[in-house]
């Protein structure tokens, strides 16, 4: 996925992280899943109208599109629903997060326009346990 589509996705509220990575030319994907806890205090301490959190939900989405190939739709929906690293995606069920996914819906009173199956989520779960495996 091209970084300028990566961040197209990202909500208005993230409006000044998107403005610091295309001003510093901050365009592939790697870099944002790579960045660290010091990098992302910099990026705030360099602009001050970033959030410690979007930042950090930025560099999540990305690390989800990278290591598990998940979108980032699906991914900003995971972060919604209280996942918000590899492993707790690992050590989720299948059956808890379609009841988070749905649970969400139903507080939202909107149906997400993504089309997450059962099948999927058991396939999000399995490459997390794999990634930890590997690490």
């Amino acid at each position: 996925m091209e970084i300028k589509k990566f961040l197209d996705f990202l909500p208005t509220n993230f409006r000044h992280e998107k403005s610091f990575f295309i001003q510093h030319n901050f365009t592939d994907l790697d870099n944002l899943s790579n960045l660290s806890d010091s990098d992302i205090n910099d990026i705030q301490r360099k602009s001050q109208l970033c959030t410690l959190n979007n930042l950090k939900k930025i560099r999540t989405i990305a690390i989800f599109k990278k290591e598990i190939s998940i979108s980032p739709p699906e991914a900003y929906l995971l972060l919604h629903c209280g996942i918000g690293s590899i492993k707790s995606l690992s050590i989720s069920t299948p059956h808890e997060l379609e009841g988070k996914i749905g649970r969400l819906e139903r507080i939202l009173r909107v149906k997400t326009e993504t089309d997450i199956t059962f099948a999927l989520l058991k396939t999000w779960i399995e490459r997390a346990k794999q990634i930890l495996k590997s690490i």
